[in-house]
């Protein structure tokens, strides 16, 4: 039996910690996961994915609020593992900590390409043709760690994020008990610096668009759809969108044509058509109805 002491936080993390669990030649002797955080208006106190599932299947948790405290490196130590797996955890871990046993790291990017927070959400945008999963040995730095296995495969053209991030889990959860019974037999390589890149962690101001150009917009709408969304800046938010056309000039803005519930509206460079529309603090509706609602007609402009 191989003892893994695991570290991760949100559905990505917990797939791959219940592919863990069910595999008969593993033991997972402590799960260790981010504090219970305060969400919503009323901050009402919220379990992360990875314990609820360690929660219901009896395991240990340990919740630190940083792994650089000394009784958490204790409770690592008392584990016994032989493997220590992280998959968006969500802080840098120790050296002393790395240091307790092979420290095997779960990332959502072909590394060295978007190291940090938002890998998926990057090869979208950048319109990448191909995206995987990294098995990285795990070193003090940011991803950067020598690479023990990679797994990958087309991007859809029209995928949005929530349907890559399902591809991506199921990859890492048959990459994870790969490496780690092949683990012996893997011969550990250096990234290539030179080519590394990095991404940051998303923010809402991110969704933010305009309509110069048709391609952009439909990236940004992809890598973007659940959260933040994608918005104007006067807060209206493109809940549906399709891309119609990616070569034609356009006014920014203008409504080209009103198509059963859902409008083409032209770009600088290409058409998108919007089918659902979302206004500040109101409920989602069809482009058509609310530019009824406005009296906005084919000719006027959505800006």
């Amino acid at each position: 039996m191989k003892r893994v002491v695991y570290m991760g936080t949100p559905h990505y993390a917990r797939e791959i910690l219940k592919a863990l669990l069910d595999d008969k030649d593993i033991v997972v002797p402590l799960v260790i996961t981010q504090p219970d955080r305060p969400v919503g208006r009323k901050r009402l106190l919220k379990m992360s994915e990875v314990k609820v599932l360690a929660e219901d299947r009896g395991l240990e948790i340990a919740q630190p609020e940083s792994l650089k405290e000394d009784w958490i490196y204790r409770r690592v130590v008392e584990a016994k593992p032989d493997y220590i797996i992280v998959a968006a955890f969500g802080q840098l871990v120790p050296k002393r900590i790395l240091d307790i046993a092979p420290s095997i790291n779960l990332h959502a990017s072909l590394l060295p390409k978007y190291r940090g927070a938002s890998p998926v959400q990057e090869a979208i945008l950048n319109g990448d043709k191909f995206t995987g999963v990294t098995a990285m040995l795990m070193d003090e730095g940011l991803d950067s760690g020598d690479i023990l296995a990679y797994r990958f495969f087309k991007i859809p053209d029209d995928i949005r994020l929530p349907e890559l991030m399902s591809k991506l889990t199921d990859l890492a959860s048959v990459l994870t008990i790969e490496t780690v019974k092949r683990f012996d037999k893997i011969s550990p390589t250096p990234q290539t610096r030179a080519i590394s890149t990095h991404c940051k962690k998303i923010k809402r101001e991110n969704g933010v668009v305009d309509f110069r150009d048709a391609s952009e917009l439909y990236r940004k709408y992809r890598a973007f759809y659940s959260w933040p969304d994608i918005s104007l800046r006067g807060g209206l938010k493109l809940k549906e969108v399709e891309l119609i056309d990616t070569d034609s000039k356009n006014r920014d803005g203008e409504i080209l044509e009103i198509r059963g519930d859902s409008i083409l509206v032209g770009c600088g460079r290409g058409v998108i058509e919007i089918l659902k529309l979302q206004p500040k603090s109101k409920r989602v509706m069809s482009a058509k109805a609310y530019c009824i609602g406005r009296g906005i007609r084919v000719g006027d402009n959505l800006l």
